[in-house]
């Protein structure tokens, strides 16, 4: 996946002029805290050099991520048209341009965001959007007052960053402010579906229902050391290659979600937990099943349109 042109545009715009040498130091320290998933009362990205290393380095892949778990919710409503969206923890509007991708009909977006930098870098980049973009300087652990509920409510690459004592306290508020449809998403780390599994639970307590990418509201028959996560392939432009230190033009981006709706879904479809095992006249799947199990089917030749149907499946794809 790529960036779409638009956005690839205007973030070549934003970044022309800046010193690469500035934008590699500032990635790599960036690169440090997110992995570390360092939480000593700093912005992750705290200042404009910070803003335009994370443009650089990890927008490409938050997006391909974030559009794939857009794109498989709106596969489980197909009815869902949201004209609203609130974004929470939106940086530089990452998940606006997803959702546009996914629902070019969305008309206005409110975007919370407490980083001034992320906030400015964003404003910027959605300048060309046919979307009443308004931003707003908060912190999720201060209640989201003053914020009106949406048709789509998304929460992106933010749990890692708070306190466990503060999760079920915005994971509540969020689903408040939910008109119709939640999407959360995390790292694509063991740690990162733990979160993930808290969340599903504890929304699945207050009535919601779930879209993706759960078959089923049984407890998950997923067991550690194994998790569920997805992976999606990004290609690097020259200056994302640079800007890392890599020398592969795709970076591969893990992640985990969860998409939940105040409306049930028309069907539940098995989910694709792994990369398919294929040999002649074969297909072997790791599935979760709508029956609460895990499921590692074989799928051979003689099965005629579901091996078909097989052969083109891929990994967190419905079956």
């Amino acid at each position: 996946m790529e960036l779409p042109a638009p956005l690839r545009q205007a973030v070549d715009a934003y970044l022309e002029g800046t010193p690469l040498s500035e934008i590699q130091g500032a990635a790599q320290r960036l690169s440090q805290r997110y992995r570390a998933e360092t939480r000593d009362g700093a912005l992750h990205v705290g200042d404009a050099l910070a803003a335009k290393a994370y443009l650089a380095t990890r927008l490409p892949a938050t997006y391909a991520a974030v559009r794939q778990c857009l794109s498989e919710t709106g596969a489980r409503r197909q009815d869902f048209a949201p004209s609203h969206m609130l974004d929470v923890g939106a940086g530089p509007g990452t998940a606006l341009w997803a959702a546009l991708g996914e629902w070019p009909e969305l008309g206005a977006a409110t975007l919370v965001e407490t980083s001034a930098a992320m906030r400015e870098t964003g404003a910027k980049l959605a300048e060309a959007l046919p979307v009443e973009a308004r931003w707003h300087a908060a912190g999720v652990e201060g209640g989201l007052t003053d914020i009106a509920p949406a048709d789509l409510v998304t929460l992106c690459y933010v749990l890692d960053e708070l306190a466990p004592a503060v999760r079920d306290t915005l994971i509540d508020r969020l689903w408040a402010l939910t008109a119709n449809v939640l999407v959360i998403v995390e790292p694509g780390t063991p740690a990162g579906w733990q979160r993930i599994l808290a969340a599903r639970d504890r929304l699945i307590a207050l009535g919601g229902n779930i879209l993706a990418p759960c078959a089923h509201h049984a407890p998950c028959p997923i067991a550690a050391p194994d998790w569920c996560h997805f992976s999606r392939r990004v290609a690097r432009s020259r200056l994302h290659r640079t800007a890392k230190g890599g020398e592969v033009p795709w970076e591969d981006e893990k992640f985990s979600y969860l998409a939940v709706s105040r409306h049930a879904p028309d069907d539940r479809p098995d989910r694709v937990l792994a990369p398919p095992k294929t040999a002649s006249g074969m297909v072997r799947l790791k599935l979760c099943t709508s029956g609460g199990a895990l499921d590692d089917r074989l799928v051979t030749r003689r099965e005629g349109r579901t091996f078909k149907a097989a052969r083109k499946t891929d990994w967190g794809d419905a079956f």
